[in-house]
């Protein structure tokens, strides 16, 4: 009976060792190559209203693959509670653009909102489902976990599991509140809702024995250095990657001194960086009545609002990334041309002159800063 035994701590051992290298092996394959993403999250709602992509050829395709053959290797994609306004960005959604970036080839992030609808640094609004318990810490940290370890592993039984995830979006303000936020950010509630987000993502993970890296994200690299400083000394430190919003129009960091954040985020914290959201215009042009976010207010000297300057852009950006030791920069919502569809707010995008897509559905030069140079 000994020697079974013996036997049985053998193997389990061996079972153990075997789990730890493949995940250092996903560690390594996940650091061995600069990210350069897209979020694809209106895809699937665009396509339905009637949307065309076409390839460098001039040639319909699948969008998914148009982004594979520049050299994306990731897609970012957000995830809403229960978005009563729209038939999008949920889990069934959400699942069938995972399905189709992973037959692309491509890595997945998926974005926890914690909410029915956006959040960003001016709102974190609280679903519906939980307003009740929003003065109720323990509870409400329980219903986020459950919602983010129920949703992963139902991607899991669906062989879907995303690579990375994000455990809320911009979350300059406290997260899981309602209309007017409150300042400054109760770090006692704050800490332990992340927390919990963070607990559910690491528990899939041992349970899947699949590693998945969990990012933290700011809108402004401006908010960043203090924001992080605060979440340490709160205890939120199980986490692998800061991830920023960079728009050089809501940031006092210039493209060319960017990088001094980035390198003191990273130094400080010791975690690697990813720059999740970008763009920048390529024409001033409005197609449809939605009107653009980025307008002309927002060009900044060096970069004209042309395919030239929208490359120059994205390209310059990378290269600070990279010399701060940062590892990956997607673009937001580079997808999401003029449609039918509606937004909140009117009828086409809100972005069609930020995209990586012309007017006629054939891919910008900026799309060609996809493309790995080192």
């Amino acid at each position: 009976m000994r020697y079974v035994n013996i036997l049985l701590i053998l193997i389990l051992l061996n079972s153990c060792s075997n789990s730890k290298k493949k995940l250092d092996k996903e560690k390594k394959e996940t650091q061995s190559t600069f990210i350069l993403g897209a979020d694809l999250s209106y895809i699937n709602e665009l396509e339905d209203c009637g949307a065309k992509y076409k390839n460098a050829k001039g040639e319909f395709d699948d969008p998914f693959k148009i982004f594979k053959d520049y050299g994306t290797n990731l897609v970012r994609v957000r995830i809403w509670h229960n978005p009563t306004w729209t038939n999008y960005s949920d889990y069934d959604d959400v699942k069938k653009t995972i399905q189709r970036a992973k037959k692309s080839g491509m890595k997945v992030l998926l974005d926890f909102h914690y909410s029915d609808t956006w959040t960003d640094p001016g709102k974190q609004w609280i679903p519906a489902a939980w307003e009740e318990h929003i003065d109720n810490t323990p509870v409400l940290g329980k219903l986020l976990y459950d919602y983010t370890y129920h949703t992963l592993d139902s991607l899991a039984k669906a062989n879907l599991l995303p690579d990375m995830v994000q455990v809320g979006n911009e979350m300059d303000a406290m997260i899981l509140q309602k209309d007017v936020l409150k300042w400054p950010i109760d770090w006692e509630r704050n800490s332990h809702l992340i927390n919990m987000g963070i607990k559910a993502v690491r528990d899939i993970e041992k349970k899947e024995n699949k590693n998945i890296d969990i990012i933290l994200h700011i809108a402004k690299p401006d908010n960043a250095i203090s924001w992080f400083k605060d979440a340490a000394a709160n205890g939120i430190t199980d986490f692998d990657w800061i991830g920023l919003s960079y728009y050089p129009i809501w940031s006092k960091y210039k493209i060319s001194n960017v990088s001094e954040v980035f390198k003191t985020l990273i130094n400080t914290h010791k975690k690697r960086l990813i720059v999740v959201e970008t763009s920048y215009p390529f024409t001033l042009n409005n197609l449809d009545e939605a009107g653009n976010v980025l307008d002309e207010k927002c060009i900044i000297e060096g970069y004209p609002p042309t395919e030239e300057g929208q490359l120059k852009f994205l390209n310059d950006l990378k290269e600070q990334i990279k010399i701060a030791g940062g590892e990956g920069l997607v673009y937001w919502e580079p997808a999401w041309v003029s449609t039918s569809c509606k937004t909140l707010w009117s009828t086409g995008s809100h972005w069609d002159n930020a995209i990586l897509f012309r007017a006629n559905g054939t891919p910008t030069k900026g799309m060609s800063f996809y493309t790995q140079k080192n």
